[in-house]
């Protein structure tokens, strides 16, 4: 990365300031460096009573200590010709222009395509990377800005591990080149038996025997407590011997139960759309369908889904995936037609070799769902259908929803993913209204996380022109149907309509106000009872 500007500001690893190459002495509060961080990462105004609530929870007068916060970081970046730090009554900004930012830079060099840069550009960047990301910059007793933390370093973790697996991927003839990254890979994927098995392999093929032994007891050391680990791959491996396979189990994190690890791989639908899609638990398959909304790594730990996808995962094999423009698949899409979502179905279908499995749809996925059944009748068993619809918002021929609609896309555009209570609390309203306040502040870290506003924008067109009301009646599995009898985001008659059109179908009612059921929502528990009886039935 180089310093383009007067003023630079490294993130990575260690919070650093320079101007004209020369470092300058950063404020002694941790508060005031972390707060440098957070406003140069989240661009745009932000409200001063926001920022009072992310850092200074206790002190009797937070405004006043954010006064203070802004007064020494307008002495550090802030000069003669430049004010950065821009503030009145109710807001305060970073002003980026002419600044350098490493990770800015850096995301900005990945934005078009990992295969685009060359080899030693991946080696500068994952040699970058290796130093850590706002490091030192931890708070205790403030859970907001440790949610922020944790997002932004779990997203580094990510870019980090496809640097890696693709600079392994062009040094794959060259082992002894490859370790190096190997070693890295092991580091961040401790429990990925697939990157110990090709780090030994290469040691061996390198030449370096005693290394490879060495590596042996610590991979075995390492995954000796995962169920359903073929420990035998780490010995073949160091025989010079190993499996043959091109996927990387990537689990996120360690879990008390290790059968919950998530294994994420990736398949390319028609055209050529990169699909992720994850695995996780053991037992007969369950396959949900992508809704408006995915992250397969920061879903798996959010309170907004993490009991969802546990609950689903246990005594089966829960696949799910994050559809086209969300999470880990590909962001640069424009074609997010129903038709292409089924497309994408049908290859993470395909991509698990499953012949025959139930389907869930949550909300949009609901209508996904119901195509692939009626194309697809002798691979769906059963089919699952919770809080969705027919027929999307602009083919319901009510100029009511369409004004409102209409309405709520033209915010999106405006307000996604920044940190504004008031556009924060419209969304947390109308998906999960009753939802503790830490899922709330999870659900905007999620918009942030899983697409951009262009995408979402896109998202909500596409599912007001959803429209399976005539493929109800083909629909041949058993299928169970539910809905909130309050919903404020799918009205409760959009459930019973679905129930209504298809032959013999199950309808239950979930007595919430809520679309996405919180852990503590009543209705919760008697949803998974009754999904867990039906798949049993």
């Amino acid at each position: 990365m180089s310093d383009s500007g007067d003023l630079a500001i490294r993130l990575i690893g260690n919070l650093a300031v320079t101007r004209n190459g020369q470092p300058l002495s950063l404020p002694s509060s941790r508060k005031t460096r972390a707060l440098l961080a957070y406003l140069v990462l989240n661009p745009g105004s932000q409200r001063r009573d926001r920022l009072c609530e992310i850092f200074w929870q206790v002190p009797d007068d937070p405004r006043g200590s954010l006064r203070w916060s802004l007064s020494k970081l307008r002495g550090l970046v802030d000069d003669g010709h430049t004010r950065r730090i821009i503030a009145d009554r109710d807001y305060v900004s970073f002003e980026p222009a002419g600044a350098s930012i490493d990770i800015l830079e850096l995301r900005a060099s990945l934005a078009n395509g990992l295969a685009l840069l060359a080899t030693g550009e991946l080696q500068e960047a994952a040699s970058l990377t290796s130093l850590g990301y706002l490091n030192g910059l931890d708070l205790s007793g403030q859970p907001e800005f440790d949610i922020f933390l944790s997002a932004e370093r779990e997203a580094f973790r990510v870019a980090r591990r496809d640097l890696l697996l693709e600079l392994i991927r062009r040094l794959a003839d060259s082992p002894a080149d490859a370790v190096r990254w190997l070693q890295s890979l092991v580091e961040i994927e401790p429990y990925s038996l697939e990157a110990h098995v090709m780090l030994i392999d290469s040691l061996v093929r390198a030449g370096r025997r005693r290394d490879a032994d060495r590596q042996v007891s610590a991979s075995l050391s390492a995954l000796k407590d995962i169920e359903g680990i073929d420990l035998m791959a780490v010995r073949r491996a160091a025989a010079g011997k190993p499996a043959a396979s091109t996927n990387v189990q990537l689990p996120l994190a360690e879990e008390d139960d290790r059968r919950l690890r998530q294994q994420i791989r990736f398949c390319r639908a028609a055209d050529g759309t990169r699909i992720a899609y994850a695995t996780v638990g053991e037992g007969p398959p369950l396959i949900k369908t992508a809704n408006w909304l995915n992250h397969l790594e920061f879903d798996w730990e959010s309170p907004v889904w993490r009991h969802v996808f546990r609950g689903l995962a246990n005594g089966r094999t829960l696949v799910r995936y994050d559809a086209r423009g969300n999470g880990l698949s590909d962001w640069d899409i424009e074609d997010f037609s129903l038709e292409r979502q089924v497309n994408d179905l049908e290859t993470v279908v395909e991509a698990t070799g499953l012949e025959r499995f139930p389907l869930l749809g949550l909300s949009q996925g609901c209508a996904v769902s119901v195509e692939f059944a009626a194309r697809h009748p002798e691979k769906v068993s059963r089919l699952i259908l919770i809080g969705g619809y027919a027929k999307g918002w602009n083919r319901q021929g009510n100029p009511e929803i369409v004004r409102q609609t209409e309405a709520m896309i033209t915010l999106v555009g405006m307000g996604w993913g920044k940190d504004n209570p008031a556009f924060r609390q419209m969304f947390t309203t109308m998906f999960m209204p009753d939802a503790p306040p830490e899922n709330q502040s999870w659900f905007n870290e999620l918009q942030r996380m899983s697409t951009t506003a262009e995408n979402a924008v896109k998202l909500l067109r596409a599912a007001g022109e959803v429209e399976v009301e005539d493929r109800l009646r083909e629909v041949r599995a058993p299928t169970l149907v539910m809905h909130a009898r309050h919903d404020m985001r799918v009205p409760f008659d959009r459930g019973r309509e679905l129930a209504g059109g298809i032959p013999g179908a199950r309808f239950v009612s979930l007595d919430s106000r809520n679309h996405l059921l919180p852990e503590t929502d009543a209705a919760w528990p008697q949803m998974l009872r009754e999904i867990d009886a039906f798949l049993v039935e």
